[in-house]
């Protein structure tokens, strides 16, 4: 059943963003702004003047209006109920200010990474399970924490063009790494998240402990890392 985001409730919100939440979620009275599954232009355009967090995660579609106005917010801004995104709607989501969860989204066109690649600040697209060559070119321009954790494989192209992106790069759900992609991800500076690889060949254990930065591995890859850099050690 959808439920409707009014301006009435969003000004209802604005003028008490704590105790409306709190209410909501402790005491069952009214509706969280996450509850509702689409929304008003007007309540849009009302809430974008709102600073602070908007946890809008239950909206499954919006207007070209309201993402027009949302653009504007300034703040972490969660969309993560949206499944799909046009590329102009990427384009103007890119303007957002602020951590931008995109996490719902299962494909996005190599135009709307080109666009959401201009965003500055954490960009969650955690519910891509692939990414081509070209997608992970413009995504690799983009500037602030990129968290790709829904990526189940990786392309050395791909691997070599997100090497060169300047920010934290989670790469979780990888359970696997060729040798060609872990030398092009050992060159990326800064976090690098790996905590879903399960095994790594020498050449790879070997590549990723010359990695600058902070690296997140877990079990044998930790391990196979790890002898590799005492390897290294020995060598100098």
């Amino acid at each position: 059943m959808s439920k409707i985001l009014t301006l009435e409730i969003a000004n209802k919100f604005l003028s008490d963003p704590i105790g409306v939440s709190w209410r909501a979620e402790r005491e069952g009275l009214g509706e969280r702004l996450e509850d509702y599954t689409s929304m008003d232009d007007a309540a849009a355009q009302a809430l974008a003047q709102h600073e602070g967090g908007l946890n809008l995660r239950g909206l499954t579609s919006l207007s070209d209006a309201a993402v027009q106005a949302l653009a504007q917010h300034k703040g972490d801004l969660d969309l993560r109920g949206l499944t799909s995104l046009s590329d102009a709607a990427a384009e103007e989501l890119a303007k957002h200010e602020g951590s931008l969860d995109l996490s719902g989204l299962t494909s996005l066109s190599d135009a709307a990474a080109q666009a959401l690649a201009q965003h500055h600040g954490i960009l969650v697209l955690s519910g891509l399970t692939s990414l081509s060559d070209a997608a992970a070119q413009a995504l690799a321009q983009h500037k602030g924490g990129l968290w790709l954790w829904g990526l189940t494989s990786l392309s050395e192209a791909a691997a070599q063009a997100l090497a060169k992106h300047e920010g934290r790069l989670g790469l979780d759900g990888l359970t696997s790494l060729s040798d060609a992609a872990a030398q092009a991800l050992a060159q990326h500076e800064g976090f690098l998240g790996l905590p879903g690889l399960t095994s790594l060949s020498d050449a790879a254990a070997q590549a990723l402990a010359k990695h600058e930065g902070e690296l997140v591995l877990y079990g044998k890859a930790e391990e196979a890392v790890k002898l590799a850099r005492k390897r290294l050690a020995k060598q100098k």
